[in-house]
Parts: C-alpha cells; structure tokens; sequence
C-alpha cells in the first residue's frame, strides 16, 4: 500500500504535464489555431525574456542564503556532473543510433539537461546545429578527414559562441536571485514578508507562476507537427529514455556514494535524496522553449518530451522508492 501511495503522488505531477500538453496540442489544430506557428513564436519570447527571469530570480532569492551556499556548495558540482555524464551519454548515443546531424544537438540536450535547470547551455548546441544545416551538404562533397572535420567543429563552436546567449535573461536572473539572496541587506528589502519591496518579489513570483504551463504548451502545440511527420528515429526516442531513466541515474547513485564516502556531502539523508533525485529527472521543458525559439527541431522535441514525460510517470516512482531505501 506505501508503494501504491508513493505512486500516485508521484504520478500527478507527471500526469497534470501530460493533461496540459495535450490542451497545447489542442489549441494547435488548425479548426482551433489559438497557437499556430505566429502564436507560438510570441508565447515563446514570454516564457524565455519574460515568464521563466522572473520564476528563477524569485525561487533563487526566497532560498539561497549565505550560509546555505557553504552548507550546499555540491549541489552546482552535483548538476554539473548531470550535465557532463549526460552530455557523454548523449553524445555515444548519436553515434550509435546514427541519428540526423542537425539533431544532435537536441538529442545530446534531453539526455544532459533535466527539469531542475534551465538549459542555457542547450541553446549553444541547438543554435550550433541550425547554423550547420547550411553547410551539411558541403561538408559531405569534400569529406575531410576527421582530424580536419574535429578542427572545423570547434572553429565554429567558438564562432558561434556569443555573449548575448552567455548572458540569456534567465542567466542574468540567477545572478540578480543570488545577489538578492545572499545579502542581507537586499534580502530584508526585498524578500521577507514585511519587506518595503516584497511586492517586487510578489510580482516576480506570480509572473514565474505562468513559466511552467507556458512551456508546457508550446510542447503540446509543437507536438502536432512531430505527429505528423518527424526526423527522429524510435531507437533515438528509445535511447534517450534509456540514457535519462537508466543509465543517469545508475550513475547518480555511483558519484553520491562516492561523495558521502569522502564526507563532501555532509549526515542529510534528505539532501542526499535530493542530489540523487538530480540524475532521475525528466528532461528539461526548457528545451522546447529553446528549440522553439531558433525554429530547429519543434516536432522532434515534442515527440522525445511527450515519451520522456510518460515513462517518467514509472521510472521516477520506482528510482524515488529505491534511492529512499538505499538512504535509510
């Protein structure tokens, strides 16, 4: 009865994603067209310079203290590793399942980027891969080698590399949440509940509340597109669940134990719940705001979310019951 108990509330959360993005695909028929391509392009704009700013800086200023930066100082070592042995996992995947070239960037980014962060760095390999559709064909015609192909790729990696992606608004608002955190005096301005501007943050935090559905959405609207005709292969899709709900999470357990081996990660079981939960996330929804805002690869992402969200409904119950039996 625990386990039937820990199911269900582990399955809402996954199950309201599935019930909103089938309203966005909805809303996308052409009989309806409330988000056609136009409507998605502006909805899309508001959740990246508008909806998701204001949701990172207000979540970031309500928690992040001093002294909990020096109490959690693995957690950003911890994502970061997520990121990396996703990034490698992704990357063995595109080669094994040969998939499209320009696809490989969002491929490498659902198997890197969970829905605990914000996938700035997605952004730099799907605008990698929409600037080299362009020279796809040309490539192929003089076949270099792949000492010449490798020095190419990072001749147009740091081409392409900008400081506006660098400093996205949701970049800049991570800082301004931290900053308003960890000072004491900004915090007793801003944030507690008898603040003189605690309705800054109030504002901020209703306008974040609309982040979420709003990516949600555009998933669904772009769904019907990837229902319709898509370039990703069933073994990609497949591989992609394997490596976040499988492999990941295998791994997790690995660099965690290892961690509280060497007391880096302190006595919490429940931080240490929390750190492992980080490897068996779904993928990040923000994906989809970013393919959709450099128009490359909108179907193919909504297909690999729409199985990702679903084989999460299981997977993270069953990851959530085992990392807590480990813990306790």
């Amino acid at each position: 009865m625990a386990f039937l108990d820990l199911f269900v509330v582990a399955l809402m959360p996954v199950l309201k994603t599935l019930i909103i993005t089938a309203i966005g695909l909805v809303l996308a028929f052409e009989r309806v067209d409330i988000l056609g391509a136009s409507s998605r392009h502006h909805l899309n704009n508001l959740v990246f310079y508008v909806f998701t700013p204001a949701l990172v800086a207000s979540s970031l200023g309500e928690t992040i203290t001093a002294s909990s930066i020096v109490k959690l100082w693995f957690m950003p070592v911890n994502i970061l590793l997520t990121f990396a042995i996703g990034s490698a996992l992704g990357w063995i995947l595109v080669k094994i399942t040969r998939a499209p070239r320009e696809l490989h960037g969002l491929v490498i980014s659902c198997c890197a980027a969970d829905s605990c962060r914000e996938a700035l760095l997605s952004s730099h390999s799907l605008k990698y891969d929409q600037d080299e559709e362009a020279q796809i064909v040309f490539e192929e015609e003089e076949k270099p080698s792949e000492l010449k192909r490798l020095r190419q790729n990072v001749k147009m990696w740091a081409d392409k590399i900008n400081l506006k992606m660098m400093f996205a608004p949701s970049t800049i608002a991570t800082i301004v949440g931290i900053v308003i955190g960890v000072v004491s005096f900004l915090r007793k301005l801003i944030i507690v509940d008898n603040a003189p501007l605690h309705v800054i943050d109030s504002s901020a935090d209703m306008l974040g509340d609309a982040a979420i559905p709003a990516m949600t959405l555009i998933v669904g609207a772009n769904l019907l597109r990837g229902l319709k005709k898509s370039a990703i292969g069933g073994w990609v899709v497949i591989g992609v669940q394997v490596v976040r709900f499988v492999l990941l999470p295998l791994c997790g357990i690995g660099v965690i134990t290892l961690a509280r081996h060497f007391g880096w990660v302190g006595s919490d079981s429940l931080y240490h719940f929390v750190l492992l939960l980080q490897y068996a996330l779904p993928s990040a929804m923000g994906i989809g705001t970013i393919t959709q805002l450099f128009e490359v690869g909108e179907s193919e992402c909504s297909v690999i979310m729409l199985w990702n969200y679903s084989v999460a409904s299981l997977a993270l119950t069953l990851w959530t019951t085992y990392f807590m039996w480990i813990l306790s």
